[in-house]
């Protein structure tokens, strides 16, 4: 339980009790083994292909160098589709890449890459399509695959949101060319930072091996123009710690995301998205968005949070689009983005993880609650 006043976080990044980690710690340190595909990295790689339901996974060291490999692997090039509700690495992996960045407006119930929009947006130079599972809410991946599959298009999904998360019994990381984890200290399965590409078979994964290890094919061959991006043995045995507590730490998120649920139902001027239509959720993130109806902005409840230390975020706000290296671009005219541009100006992320229980979710509402009655 957290004291009153004392900080409550978005979220908390430690699964594990301190000392399961240490027998690990003291093993890297014995063995001299501390990266460049360790025991501890290789035994992750295989434990999250199990846990995941998937078949190839590459580890990386973050997200973000796991998302420009993806898009080498594929030999993306020209222009790709993709929304402009994200966290700025979606976006930024594409200039890393020489690539185009074209954006679509999102659905307004998934906050994901709305499909009906991207038949529209495809031009001779469009070679693949970039959507973002948001929220733990999965993309329309049918409707994308057949859009897709229609115009030759590859499709790479950031998949940060959606570690362990399942549709029709289904991984949803299954689909696409690829996807992309972040196992950043803010996600809901963590390495402090980390990532992983899921990719549809073994010679795939090669060559995203070679690429995440600066093309080396073995001591003397180079093979790729790669980048060093490969994760180390405190990582990934910090990993094989955390995985073993995720079923704990869903079940403690879960019932933050019932009493948010029931608690802000009657507020008016809130709005909290539907429960995402999946069959194993992972209640990654809890959003509202705070309608113009509500007696103070969005921004004022945002502070209103800080000023009792509750760190709330704004996520995604800004849209990428409003970034001075994208804002010039034709399809980040606002006027093409309405859906993004309201629910990045609503937008509020609550504190949801495994350490709060019912009166930090309580302290959360009361907030809500007082500036209603403002």
């Amino acid at each position: 339980m957290t004291e009153e006043n004392a900080p409550l976080y978005v979220t908390q990044p430690m699964l594990a009790p301190l000392e399961e980690f240490i027998p690990y710690l003291e093993d890297i340190w014995e063995s001299k083994w501390l990266t460049n595909g360790g025991k501890y990295h290789a035994a992750l790689e295989a434990e999250l292909c199990r846990f995941l339901g998937v078949e190839h996974l590459s580890l990386f060291s973050n997200g973000t160098l796991a998302l420009i490999v993806a898009l080498q692997n594929l030999r993306i090039t020209g222009e790709v589709i993709t929304t402009p509700y994200s966290f700025v690495a979606t976006a930024h992996s594409l200039l890393w890449n020489g690539i185009k960045p074209v954006f679509v407006d999102i659905d307004p119930h998934t906050f994901t890459l709305d499909p009906k929009l991207i038949e529209a947006a495809i031009t001779p130079q469009t070679t693949a399509i970039l959507p973002v599972h948001c929220y733990g809410y999965p993309c329309d991946v049918e409707a994308i695959q057949r859009v897709a599959d229609t115009y030759g298009l590859r499709v790479i999904y950031d998949a940060a949101h959606a570690f362990a998360l399942e549709q029709n019994g289904r991984s949803v990381l299954a689909h696409g060319d690829a996807s992309i984890l972040s196992f950043h200290a803010t996600k809901v399965f963590n390495t402090f930072e980390g990532g992983a590409i899921i990719c549809p078979d073994a010679k795939q994964k090669k060559r995203i091996d070679y690429l995440k290890n600066f093309g080396f094919a073995d001591e003397v061959t180079v093979v790729a123009p790669g980048i060093n991006g490969k994760m180390n043995e405190v990582q990934a045995a910090f990993g094989l710690v955390q995985l073993k507590h995720f079923a704990n730490a869903i079940a403690a998120r879960q019932k933050v995301d019932a009493h948010y649920r029931a608690a802000l139902a009657d507020i008016p001027g809130i709005t909290v998205p539907a429960t995402p239509a999946v069959s194993r959720p992972n209640y990654s993130y809890f959003s509202i968005l705070v309608d113009p109806s509500f007696p103070i902005t969005r921004d004022a409840l945002f502070q209103r949070f800080r000023d009792r230390n509750i760190v709330v975020r704004r996520y995604f706000y800004p849209l990428i689009t409003d970034f001075p290296m994208y804002r010039g671009l034709p399809s980040a005219d606002p006027a093409r983005l309405p859906v993004a541009r309201r629910v990045a100006d609503s937008v509020l992320c609550l504190p949801i993880h495994p350490h709060m229980d019912e009166n930090d979710a309580a302290r959360v509402v009361e907030v809500i609650r007082e500036a209603a009655r403002s």
